[in-house]
């Protein structure tokens, strides 16, 4: 119907009506609309208020807590130049290593849904982050070892940054940052600054000439800094991560921003990464950027900048200069301050120019400012720190080093982690203090140290002094103390190869006592008329006597107890008149006190008194039953020259345990780079001209003569060897010119292990199968050859040394499983005496094993470590209790404990005994072993015996226990030819060990630990 519409209800209207509503809606509502939206979309621009309301709930709800266990929830950063610094990327590897250590975790934090499922998102983990972050290292109590924190300079608070230096950053970066007026205001979106960075862009890709201008804001350049890739922007998806994690930063503690605005500028200030300088490394903040840089301090430079009224113009301009310098290096770090500091100064007068243009700074400060001239230095450095100071805390740092395979000592101490170690921080102080003090003539002259046996004749300051305390605890032995005066990174204690002389006479002892306990396992089930039929080898003196024991013993005397008693009866000749064929070559040896030359001691007197002759005898007593003991042993078929199977067994036992040699070698040898594996093999060669060459060309055949010369002389110090003498060697040691069986009876090594290195050297990459099935011709030919020479004198000399060279890797394998911390030792019978070295803190372990009733504990210095506390990632790791291992038989073990005892009651270690009173006239119970180590360079005849010898080193240590809890090793150690100059003996470390009996004391009764707490969830 022609102008009317049909409406509901059935009523009529005119279609001019409806025309005027659909006009309305078209030309006066839509617009009304889209005018409201412009002016909500003005107002959130100035104002941010939607953004707050929105963003701060959704901030509210991004939470972690700390529980027990594994975290199911959490995810570590990938990337980012602050999370790798302070190890939150590494720790999943950290964690997987010290697990494999024996660690587990114990804590862990847990992300609510919605911050897992924003971290899944690849969006950096939005809480309050730190500033400064480092290595701490606390002692069993919980007190400060050590602390880092980096960057060492900082703002505690927005009102301590100068108000110039805050005008001056936001001028520079970010103007409308602190704004009054706006509380609710998205500190990451600078609409102004985007808008024009997004239209230069589109006029520059419409036109081909792109320009750009930085839009980032102070937030999102913190972002970036920290969080993304190398610390730069590569896309459009980074920079939209860091605008959103930013502002759900910016509003964690609310709507309202403002307190966080101003967070953003001390964050920044304390954050801005300049380039890493000499003598300190990376260099982040301020406050360092000044120290490091300008030899400007911190505190100094606030005082000057917010000083009312001014300070001198002269002093505020070149302090702000020198500021803003640092604020505008930040955009090309290294090229400014490392470069070319040129420009920079001419960065930096512009920037002064134009900010007193503007008002920021007056004319007077520019000026001034203006005349200083910026000279940045190229080292900072810092106060150094002597090594000796806080060698407890080095040990500690080092030991994290390895359980974290982290570069080194700079990385570890920028992790944001704390360290929970064993060591006892009063005790180690105090010991540390008393070990300098011994450096001082007056003080050694007040403690009764000078005399006979003790100090004088030399500097007392040449003597490096070591100490080693563990604590024995029901499933692991802690380290309490350990320190020493070497004012370098190596720790004696743990990290130096030591002759400690006779300390070797309780690892000799242990390994008598060990063989008297398999003979007493072999022989003590028999009947006695089933011991009558067995008969010893004629050389097996140990085994011959066993046997008449057990046939003799009756009830009780046929235990292990009673034949480890009684075998300590034995009795042997102190007399230095004999010679000993060890080692290769014909040897004497000499007692300490000749008044034991003629004397016949028990060992047990022998091991009380220290008597040297006594151990070389015990020794060769326990070298022949290694090789006699068993009547199927090689030595013993060696031992009948028409025995028929002879031949055949040669090649079986060629065969078997030439296989078995190769695989001990190959272990040995396997994990060492070409150098290490070199220099390994020499040091157990012969130490001769002769020897050492042999061991050198068989290994390395094709080393130029020059090469031969070099490593041929770091072995031989202070030998003057002539060009002429070194080519002859060169050409005798010539691997062609001699079997290789006769070559490992030069060098005084086993021939099998010169041939594995040689031919780990030509296949570094060979498995101990390939290895083994290679060697098959040289297994045959190191044996075979023993049965084809006519001069049987030359034959039976040969065959010993290799026998005796194969009884000294049985004998290492039983002291390696007792902690013995070398690969080798050196096979002769002066072992016994200490010519294989030692390791103070391996001699405490052995002390820890006999003390524990042969069981092997694990030693704990690390404790805990508490990672990225306080944070998203945060994780606490303890020790896992870790089985124990019975590495002696207990029987052995207390035996050993008794002669230990003794030596402090009646034998070397007696000058202990006035300082073990207590209160109420109780004695410490204190057992131990003396040892005093003359290490000297020996140059040999062509018969092997010594020609003449001089001074290497001087070394005395005692390895003690202490009421059961306890024990130990105290070293007085003196390198070099001042040595020569020192008589001191072990009686030094005895008394020093008395001195310390009061710290001892008080590590006894410690305070009891605080507990660790979780750190508070957020």
């Amino acid at each position: 119907m022609l102008g009317r519409e049909v409406l509901a209800g059935g009523r009529l209207r005119p279609w001019s009506t409806r025309l005027r509503e659909l006009l309305l809606r078209r030309y006066v509502l839509i617009p009304l609309i889209g005018l409201v939206l412009a002016l909500a979309t003005l107002v959130e621009v100035r104002t941010s208020a939607g953004q707050a309301l929105v963003l701060s709930r959704l901030a509210a709800a991004l939470t972690y807590r700390v529980e027990a266990g594994p975290s199911p929830a959490i995810r570590f950063p990938r990337t980012g130049p602050y999370d790798e610094r302070l190890g939150y990327t590494h720790l999943p590897g950290f964690i997987e290593r010290l697990e494999a250590a024996g660690y587990r975790v114990e804590r862990q934090a847990r992300l609510a849904p919605t911050l897992d499922w924003l971290a899944g998102w690849g969006i950096a983990v939005p809480y309050r982050e730190k500033t400064r972050a480092g290595l701490a290292v606390l002692d069993r109590e919980e007190r400060a070892l050590y602390a880092t924190r980096y960057p060492e300079q900082s703002y505690a608070h927005f009102e301590a940054v100068p108000p110039l230096l805050v005008n001056t950053l936001l001028f520079i970066e970010n103007r409308e940052l602190l704004e009054p007026g706006h509380p609710y205001r998205n500190p990451v979106m600078d609409w102004r600054r985007l808008t024009k960075a997004i239209g230069l862009e589109a006029v520059g890709r419409l036109g081909g000439d792109r320009h750009s201008i930085g839009a980032s804001t102070l937030p999102t350049q913190l972002e970036k800094m920290r969080h993304s890739a190398d610390g730069r922007t590569r896309s459009a998806g980074d920079k939209l991560h860091q605008m959103i994690s930013a502002s759900l930063r910016a509003y964690q503690g609310g709507a309202r921003t403002r307190a966080a605005r101003q967070q953003i500028v001390v964050d920044y200030l304390d954050s801005l990464p300049l380039a890493a300088a000499s003598g300190h490394g990376e260099v982040h903040g301020l406050g360092d950027g000044l120290r490091v840089w300008y030899g400007v301090d911190f505190a100094e430079a606030n005082a000057v900048l917010a000083a009312s009224p001014a300070v001198s113009d002269t002093a505020r301009a070149r302090v702000f200069k020198r500021a803003l310098s640092l604020i505008l290096a930040v955009r090309r770090p290294y090229h400014y301050l490392v470069e070319n500091p040129r420009a920079l100064e001419e960065f930096t007068d512009g920037y002064l120019r134009v900010m007193a243009g503007v008002g920021v700074i007056d004319a007077r400060l520019r000026d001034a400012a203006l005349a200083e001239r910026l000279e940045p230095r190229r080292g900072g450095g810092g106060a150094t720190v002597a090594f000796v100071e806080r060698k407890g805390a080095n040990l500690v740092r080092s030991r994290l080093t390895t359980m974290l395979n982290v570069p080194g000592l700079y990385d570890l101490d920028r992790l944001d982690l704390t360290a929970y170690s064993t060591l006892d921080a009063p005790g180690q102080e105090a010991v540390s203090r008393l070990l300098r003090s011994l450096h001082e003539p007056a003080t050694i002259g007040r403690l009764g140290l000078v005399g006979e046996n003790l100090l004088g004749g030399g500097d007392p300051a040449r003597v490096l002094y070591s100490v080693t305390v563990y604590e024995r605890g029901p499933v692991a032995n802690h380290v309490r103390i350990q320190t020493d005066t070497l004012d370098q990174p190596l720790d004696m204690n743990g990290g130096a190869r030591i002759d400690l002389g006779s300390t070797a006479k309780l690892r000799t002892l242990i390994s008598y006592l060990e063989a008297v306990a398999a003979l007493h396992d072999r022989y003590a089930r028999l009947s006695p008329a089933e011991l009558a039929k067995v008969r010893a080898h004629p050389r097996d003196r140990l085994g011959a006597w066993a046997l008449q024991y057990l046939a003799e013993a009756r009830g009780t005397d046929r235990s292990l107890r009673a034949i480890l008693e009684t075998s300590l009866e034995r009795r042997y000749s102190a007399s230095p008149a004999e010679a000993f064929f060890t080692g290769g070559g014909l040897h004497t040896f000499g007692n300490f006190d000749h008044e034991d030359d003629r004397k016949v001691l028990s060992i047990r007197e022998a091991f009380q008194n220290s008597v040297n002759l006594v151990f070389i005898r015990l020794m060769r007593d326990v070298v022949t039953t290694h090789l006699y003991g068993s009547t199927s042993s090689l030595a013993v078929r060696l031992d009948d020259p028409l025995d028929p199977r002879r031949q055949r067994y040669l090649s079986r036992f060629a065969d078997r345990e030439g296989s078995e040699f190769i695989r001990r070698f190959y272990r040995k040898y396997q994990s060492l780079p070409l150098d290490g594996a070199i220099d390994l093999v020499l040091s157990g060669a012969r130490p001769t001209p002769h020897g050492l060459a042999t061991a050198l060309r068989s290994v390395y055949p094709e080393a130029s003569l020059e090469v031969f010369r070099d490593l041929l002389a770091t072995r031989l110090p202070g030998r003057a060897l002539s060009d002429a003498i070194v080519g002859e060697l060169y050409d005798r040691a010539d691997p062609h010119a001699m079997p290789l069986a006769d070559r490992g009876y030069v060098a005084g090594v086993h021939p099998l292990e010169l041939w594995l290195v040689g031919h780990l050297r030509r296949h570094p990459g060979a498995g101990m199968t390939q290895v083994v099935r290679a060697s098959s011709a040289e297994r045959q030919a190191v044996y075979g050859w023993l049965f084809f020479t006519r001069h049987r004198n030359a034959q039976d000399h040969r065959i010993t040394s290799l026998l005796e060279l194969e009884a000294f890797l049985d004998i290492h394998r039983s002291w390696e499983r007792l902690g013995y911390p070398f690969a080798s030792l050196t096979p002769s019978l002066a072992t016994a005496i200490g010519s294989s070295g030692d390791r103070p803190s391996a001699l405490a372990e052995l002390m820890g094993i006999v003390l524990n009733d042969g069981v092997r504990l694990p030693t704990v210095l690390v404790e805990g470590l508490d990672f990225a506390p306080g944070t998203p990632y945060e994780t606490h790791l303890g020790r896992a209790e870790a089985p124990a291992t019975q590495v002696l038989a207990p029987e052995v073990a207390g035996v050993v404990r008794e002669l230990l005892t003794q030596v402090v009651e009646q034998g070397t270690a007696r000058g202990l005994r006035p300082a073990l009173a207590r209160p109420g006239g109780v004695q410490h119970v204190v057992g131990g072993k003396t040892g005093t180590g003359d290490h000297r360079y020996l140059v040999y005849a062509k018969n092997g015996t010594v020609a003449a010898s001089r001074v290497v080193s001087r070394a005395a240590t005692f390895v003690f226990m202490l009421d059961n809890r306890y024990f130990g090793t105290v070293t007085a150690y003196v390198p070099g030819p001042e040595a020569g100059r020192f008589h001191f003996t072990s009686s030094l470390p005895v008394r020093v060990t008395g001195l310390l009996m009061p710290t001892l004391e008080r590590l006894s009764s410690p305070a009891p630990a605080a507990p660790r707490t979780a750190s508070a969830s957020r």
